[in-house]
This record gives C-alpha cells, sequence and structure tokens, in this order.
C-alpha cells in the first residue's frame, strides 16, 4: 500500500521549501504547489488542478493557504479529510462555513499574533459538529513549536482519520 497523501497550501510567508513543506515531503507522499499568492483566484486554480492529477487523501492549508482550501471547499472542489493550521481565511472570505459532512480539523495557537483565533473559534461552530475539531496549541503563528518537535505529524494523522497507510 501507498504511504497517506497530502497536498499542502502554503502562506504568504512560505514556499513548498518551508519547513511544513519539508516536514510534510519528509513522512508522507506529499505534494505543495508553489502559488502566487498575491492572487487568491490563481492560487485556487493551481490546487484544483493538483487535486485532480495527484488526488490526496488529506488537503492540509495554513494561514493563506487555508484561504485558499476554503475556497475548495465552498466550491465542491475538495469533500475529503482536511486540516487548516492557523487559518486565515475569514480574512479573505469572511462568510466563508465550513461545508456539511466533511472531516476538518482545525489547529489555532490562541497566542497567534498574525491571524486571530477568533476566526477558527467560528469557523468551527460551522460545519458538521461531530466531523470538527478545533485543536488549540501553545505555539505561535507559524506553529513553530509543533512543527520543530513533529507533533504536527499528529495532527496531520488524526485529520486523515487516525491512520497512516503503510
Amino acid at each position: 500500500m501507498s504511504r497517506l497523501k497530502v497536498q499542502f497550501a502554503h502562506g504568504l510567508e512560505s514556499s513548498p521549501l518551508g519547513n511544513k513543506a519539508r516536514l510534510f515531503a519528509e513522512h508522507f507522499d506529499a505534494l505543495t504547489p508553489q502559488m502566487d499568492t498575491r492572487d487568491l483566484a490563481s492560487c485556487v486554480e493551481v490546487h484544483r488542478a493538483a487535486i485532480e492529477s495527484f488526488r490526496p487523501d488529506l488537503l492540509i492549508g495554513s494561514s493563506f493557504g487555508g484561504a485558499v482550501v476554503m475556497a475548495l471547499l465552498e466550491r465542491g472542489v475538495w469533500r475529503g479529510p482536511t486540516l487548516l493550521l492557523a487559518q486565515a481565511a475569514r480574512y479573505y472570505l469572511p462568510d466563508c462555513r465550513l461545508p456539511e459532512n466533511v472531516r476538518i480539523t482545525l489547529v489555532h495557537a490562541p497566542e497567534d499574533e498574525v491571524v486571530d483565533i477568533e476566526g477558527s473559534r467560528a469557523l468551527a461552530k460551522t460545519g458538521s459538529p461531530e466531523l470538527v475539531e478545533l485543536i488549540e496549541v501553545d505555539d505561535d503563528h507559524g506553529l513553530t513549536g509543533i512543527t520543530a518537535s513533529g507533533e504536527l505529524l499528529r495532527f496531520v494523522r488524526l485529520a486523515a482519520g487516525g491512520r497512516e497507510r503503510v
């Protein structure tokens, strides 16, 4: 069997060479498409095409990438397990809501000084309550601590349904 396939939408200050992207590539069958983060619509299109060809098991969005993932969810392009890390979707899509019947895990730090956790708390109240989980962690906006410690890997596996294919 193959390894867990994860597709990652990075944030404004990141790239396919960032810490999270490299961690995912080391532990999973991972794809982190390069995005021009000056244009949300083009980023959504990059990831739409990648979903179609890569066919991930889990879609992950970090900060700005969370807005990209939310746009894909709202358009019905993606309906699989999703992990949103310090998501900034509410800045770009103020009225966005999680879809029904989709497993969504949000990870956010109350101490985040870039993106207020209240956006994730509000978003977590939408969608199907039994499938939505908000995990609050002691970290910064970049989730540097959980990335460095490897704890982020546990959240990836949790969001994918608690398992990784071997």
